[in-house]
């Protein structure tokens, strides 16, 4: 078996999560100049247990040394790896709106791997607007963009009333990956990944916890 190739039991969504939380830490210990960590420090650094660490990356194969623990470096490539951020990905965004133009100018999506090439709309008073170093596209131009540029993954920043009727043109189009910030569940095919981010219930969440804390 490969070693950074899943085992054949399905992994849990909380232990990939956690994969990102784990390689932006790597990565910050790696611009310290930190040649190794142990499974302890990089589970007290996210406030999770040396015990969870090694069982999240256990999913995945083996990993660190025997009394040294984990090469930074490393650990980096091959979390990146199975994160399949080893290599660039071309994204495309939907909704030139206040959110939109936002992620526009996010300049951490290619030190992650995602390049973000081409932005689209169905507002004809958006679409052919100049905004930074995006041109807005019609949604008419969909299909051809998504051939010509080999893009897979696409952002939905639109109105909660559309963010259904314009995921489907992209997976019509031949988008395999949905990041949705509509405010509404979407549905997608089986074979479609999606993930959702709705900055409402993160908040409601966070005022959870506060509440709870009050009343401790």
């Amino acid at each position: 078996m490969n070693m950074d190739s899943p085992r054949s039991e399905s992994i849990p969504d909380p232990a990939v999560r956690r994969l990102s939380l784990y390689l932006r830490q790597l990565e910050e210990w790696h611009r310290q100049n930190r040649p190794t960590i142990s499974s302890k420090e990089l589970g007290q650094s996210l406030s999770l247990t040396d015990a969870q660490v090694r069982k999240d990356l256990a999913y995945f194969g083996q990993f660190g040394h025997p009394g040294i623990g984990y090469h930074v470096e490393d650990l980096i490539a091959r979390v990146r790896r199975i994160l399949g951020t080893d290599k660039l990905w071309n994204v495309l965004l939907v909704g030139a709106g206040n959110l939109g133009r936002a992620m526009m100018g996010y300049r951490g999506f290619s030190a992650k791997g995602f390049n973000l090439v081409a932005v689209f709309d169905a507002d004809p008073a958006k679409t052919g607007a100049k905004l930074g170093n995006f041109t807005v596209l019609p949604m008419e131009k969909l299909q051809p963009t998504i051939q010509t540029l080999d893009i897979r993954l696409a952002i939905l920043a639109v109105p909660a009333d559309f963010a259904q009727i314009v995921a489907n043109q992209l997976i019509e189009a031949g988008i395999k990956g949905l990041l949705n910030f509509a405010p509404v569940s979407l549905n997608i095919p089986e074979n479609i990944a999606t993930n959702s981010v709705d900055l409402a219930v993160q908040l409601e969440q966070l005022s959870f916890q506060i509440s709870t804390l009050k009343n401790s």
